[in-house]
């Protein structure tokens, strides 16, 4: 609570400074060691945490030893373990710390997914990012940065810093609405990928993506003729082996290299991961804690065919992005058989409001009847509890916006230990042992 009383009575000039400052810090007290390594910053709404793993797994696979910091997890080689700091980006000190450790053991590209926030506290200063990537953009984080514009403005700025570099890389989505927007800076080298035929005229190189089919246990496409295979679901994924791929390429990696590194990639925790304990339904972890990545994650879901789709979720961040609460409830109601709203991580917000206003737009059709296809549930753990119970054969729970996180962020600054996958499992056994 202190840290909040000062940070709103400080001028916004002093804190950038301190911010600035103490990135260059960071970046002297551990010898710049980004000037060491290719550094590949990604950034957009979506995808990032799961492109900035591919992008590791294939170099890596075809001998490009590589690290990588992510929401979820942090890569380095061959090792990998999670991201215990519920930081996007990590802060100034540990970054470059990150990128020394990477440096020292012999790593030559480091892929560091790159947050508006991030940008907004000059985490990025003093790091020498040689390619961005631009996964795509929708609206977040708008309380944050004012309005939609800004949001999108301190993303560019990864894109502006590489535009400096003498050969920088830019990878773009050309089908999103806003790519316009990260081609204007000068960079030298610029791919961009297209599902829709989308070009370009500031691109150097235009990927065209075709022939996608969806499967319950893997992913085909075709990317410039080429046949993709990965053992992905959900056609977003699809879009995120498109951007890895264009990196990829951009290094002068071959298309059969990286077409066998597909064949073995695996998705970061959280994301729509499978739970089986032996029960006869299918369990599904995800972090989708956003309208857009939900929608996807429900349509993504239906692969299985399941008969019957049950949801758990809440909103994340409370205080932020409200308006985003009744815009969830509309897709959980539209896309599930069973609606269950709980808590995500309601920071200093009353759980129970936050609750209730998802509630309302899940209620607003009338065929929903709270306790009987509709639950109100605030304690997660209950939650989870009352869905497995409620899952009958063959149907499909998917628990949304927690995914690979492994804290709750809950009052006065109070974190609880909370790892989904582990505590899911844990009630599916309890609940064999019940039957």
């Amino acid at each position: 609570m202190f840290k909040e009383v000062i940070r709103k009575i400080t001028p916004s000039f002093v804190v950038s400074w301190y911010h600035f400052y103490l990135a260059f810090f960071g970046a002297f007290l551990y010898g710049f060691p980004s000037r060491k390594l290719k550094v590949i910053g990604v950034t957009g709404t979506k995808g990032k945490t799961t492109v900035c793993n591919l992008i590791c797994q294939i170099f890596n696979s075809c001998g490009l030893k590589s690290s990588m910091s992510a929401t979820a997890n942090f890569r380095l080689s061959d090792k990998e373990w999670p991201n215990y700091t519920k930081q996007t980006m990590l802060g100034r000190l540990q970054l470059q710390r990150f990128l020394a450790r990477s440096a020292k053991e012999g790593c030559k590209y480091a892929i560091i997914e790159t947050s508006s926030e991030g940008i907004l506290q000059n985490r990025h200063k003093f790091i020498d990012y040689d390619i961005a990537v631009f996964t795509n953009l929708y609206p977040e984080h708008i309380e944050r940065h004012g309005n939609f514009e800004n949001y999108r403005a301190a993303k560019v700025k990864l894109f502006e810093k590489v535009a400096k570099k003498k050969d920088g890389v830019g990878i773009y989505n050309l089908d999103d609405d806003n790519a316009d927007y990260f081609t204007k800076p000068l960079i030298k080298n610029k791919f961009g990928f297209t599902f829709q035929g989308k070009n370009n005229t500031k691109i150097n190189r235009r990927f065209a993506v075709s022939g996608v089919e969806l499967f319950a246990d893997r992913s085909i496409f075709y990317f410039d003729n080429n046949r993709m295979e990965i053992p992905l679901i959900g056609r977003f994924n699809v879009e995120n082996a498109a951007a890895a791929i264009s990196v990829a390429l951009s290094q002068d990696l071959k298309i059969e290299e990286i077409k066998k590194a597909l064949l073995q990639v695996k998705s970061p925790p959280g994301r729509l991961e499978v739970i089986d304990e032996g029960q006869d339904f299918k369990v599904i972890v995800d972090y989708s804690y956003e309208q857009t990545s939900l929608e996807n994650a429900l349509k993504a879901v239906k692969l299985f065919s399941p008969n019957r789709v049950i949801v758990v979720f809440g909103s994340a961040a409370g205080g932020r992005d409200k308006w985003r609460r009744p815009v969830m409830g509309k897709v959980a109601d539209e896309l599930s058989d069973i609606v269950i709203v709980t808590t995500d991580d309601p920071y200093d917000e009353d759980p129970a409001k936050i609750v209730d206003d998802i509630l309302k737009s899940v209620l607003e059709n009338k065929e929903r009847v709270l306790g009987g296809n509709v639950f109100r549930i605030i304690d997660r753990r209950e939650a989870i509890q009352k869905a497995l119970r409620l899952a009958g054969k063959n149907d499909l729970i998917i628990f949304t916006g927690k995914g690979g996180e492994q804290w709750m962020n809950v009052a006065n600054g109070k974190k609880i230990l909370w790892q989904e996958s582990e505590i899911v499992r844990e009630e599916i056994k309890n609940l064999k042992k019940s039957e």
